[in-house]
């Protein structure tokens, strides 16, 4: 016959096995959701020096600085399923060496409950933007972009691109100056 121990096993697997489907059920509902919003980004000062480059042989890197100004409403992208957004902002440029080249400048988490309006202004890249090189100086399509994770409560991890970017110009000539 069937001891405790056998029943309880069944139990147990059966309990499991309906919460397995109650959480993929979960999912579903919100697996084919656009989580796409309009963004605003306006770049208001770039500012290129060359600097040694420390990495490798002694030669000298472009290094850029960009101060940004970022505005989205996040409000239509958080529902029952999500936890959090992790944004960042990243630039995409090509260079002769690169035909394609990706920097993260800046990021932020969004948790849910908080305030879901983005409204930045006069923001400074929080990571270095380094060009193994000299493919800063004179590029003209450097395209900035907002971009985020959706951290559900369950399913997977979409990545989604905001609709809107800025491309920018860099300049042809370096800064001399110390401060930023």
């Amino acid at each position: 016959m069937n001891t405790v121990l056998s029943r309880a096993n069944s139990l147990f697997a059966f309990s499991l096995s309906v919460m397995a489907a109650l959480t993929f059920g979960c999912f579903v509902t919100t697996a084919f959701k656009d989580r796409r919003v309009p963004v605003d980004i306006h770049v208001s000062k770039v500012m290129l020096k060359n600097v040694d480059d420390f990495t490798g042989p002694r030669e000298r890197s472009d290094l850029g600085f960009i101060t940004f100004d970022i505005s989205a409403d996040l409000e239509p992208i958080f529902d029952w399923n999500v936890k959090q957004l992790f944004l960042y902002l990243s630039a995409e440029y090509a260079t002769k060496s690169n035909s394609l080249n990706q920097v993260v400048l800046w990021d932020k988490i969004v948790l849910r409950g908080e305030n879901t309006k983005l409204s930045l202004r006069d923001m400074k890249s929080k990571y270095f933007f380094f060009d193994d090189g000299n493919g800063l100086r004179s590029n003209k399509n450097i395209t900035l972009t907002l971009s985020w994770n959706v951290v559900p409560n369950a399913g997977i991890l979409p990545l989604v691109a905001g609709s809107g970017h800025v491309s920018l110009p860099f300049p042809e000539t370096y800064e001399t100056t110390k401060s930023y």
